[in-house]
């Protein structure tokens, strides 16, 4: 086993409790910490939306993938915390929790387990070589090399590789004839080209209440503006189609409402009743709404001059475009698109020019938004592989 991250040690239970004997090898001083990362904001595990939903959120939502997560689903990991003595809740935006909101407690108790099944964790063991059976490390103590008779990959994508996630396993499986398509960042943020008034007094606030809009793709929630463009929860969830707009154009234009909850009718009737002598800064304010950073976008996007009439005016607060011109850099991103295409495997999760070796997790080409459905992939295809993994050594055995 390659990788100590929730796909890799999600793996490991399933053999060590079909009774295979495991041995995790992880280029990092310890294993779990990208989970123990993503646990700083609460350890948002899985969604509760009903699974055709839920399985729509993946992209390309492969069958391989699907059944992986229909096998395995966001009741199952419930189910699994729970067994652990890490019950789960359903927040009010339909994602699940850690009733604790920690990620720690649930990682001690998951590797308490996994020693109980004679899981061997070996760290600091960064992979060099892989010629398609023996497998070579760096350790502590010098080279390693091992020829197991199985071998399961789950080394992540390309984000945040301070955690471990370096991308550096893309070479190795090229260079074995293994189709990967480019890592790219997702669940991003985008460069915008502020004004320098704009940058300074408003980099670190949030957005709230507001609608987005990329084509025929919208979305709801917040977003946050960074010194450098727009990054937050309602970026993420279009972060895909931004991504591919900017791709083919050369840049994307993200329309915001900045008054979603109101349509441009009632907002023109608030806009038209201003007290005598009211600015059109305390117009944006009162009248329509607008926080001190939603009126600077509103500026950012038309300039000084703002319509006068109030149908104009909120025809411009419905839709205030911004020009994205890039993602931020793939270190920065929450987690990765591209990897191994799913045409080099079989049902099994197994590479079909290498039996024996079965991968998982982040290295395969899928994405996901936010919202649970990120890690909920990533237990489901460690479990999915390993299952595999299991199957392939019964039909080998004879």
């Amino acid at each position: 086993m390659v990788g100590g991250g929730p796909a890799g040690l999600a793996a490991a239970e399933v053999l060590a409790a079909e009774g295979q004997r495991v041995t995790v090898y992880e280029r990092m001083p310890s294993v779990g910490r990208k989970l123990l990362i993503a646990g700083r904001g609460g350890l948002n595990l899985t969604h509760s939306e009903p699974l055709p939903a839920f399985l729509d959120r993946y992209h390309p939502a492969h069958v391989v993938l699907r059944k992986a997560v229909e096998t395995f689903p966001p009741n199952a990991l419930r189910d699994w915390c729970e067994g652990l003595g890490q019950p789960t809740f359903v927040g009010s935006s339909g994602r699940v929790f850690p009733k604790n909101f920690k990620a720690s407690p649930l990682l001690r108790a998951w590797l308490a387990r996994l020693g109980g099944l004679g899981v061997t964790i070996r760290t600091r063991h960064r992979l060099t070589t892989w010629d398609g059976t023996a497998l070579s490390f760096e350790g502590p103590d010098g080279a390693v090399e091992i020829r197991p008779r199985a071998c399961l990959f789950a080394m992540g994508g390309a984000s945040w590789p301070r955690l471990g996630s370096d991308g550096a396993w893309v070479s190795l499986l090229r260079s074995r004839g293994v189709a990967v398509a480019p890592l790219l960042p997702a669940n991003v943020g985008f460069a915008v080209r502020w004004s320098e008034h704009f940058a300074g007094r408003f980099a670190g606030e949030p957005v709230k209440r507001v609608g987005l809009r990329l084509g025929d793709k919208q979305v709801r929630g917040e977003a946050m503006i960074s010194a450098q463009g727009i990054e937050g929860g309602a970026v993420y969830a279009l972060s895909r189609e931004i991504r591919e707009a900017i791709q083919a154009d050369g840049a994307a234009t993200l329309v915001l409402d900045l008054r979603p909850d109101l349509n441009a009718e009632a907002l023109a009737q608030r806009l038209g009743h201003p007290k005598p002598g009211a600015s059109l800064a305390t117009r944006l304010r009162k009248n329509a709404g607008l926080s001190p950073v939603a009126a600077g976008l509103l500026r950012e996007a038309y300039g000084r001059h703002l319509p006068d009439t109030p149908a104009a005016l909120a025809a411009s607060i419905k839709a205030a475009s911004l020009r994205l011109l890039e993602p931020a850099p793939i270190a920065r991103a929450i987690s990765t698109a591209g990897g191994v295409s799913f045409d080099e495997l079989d049902a099994r999760f197994m590479l079909r020019a290498h039996p024996g070796s079965f991968l998982a997790g982040e290295m395969l080409d899928w994405e996901a938004p936010t919202g649970g459905y990120l890690l909920q992939a990533s237990f489901a295809s460690g479990r999915a592989a390993a299952s595999g993994l299991i199957d392939w050594l019964r039909e080998t055995r004879g």
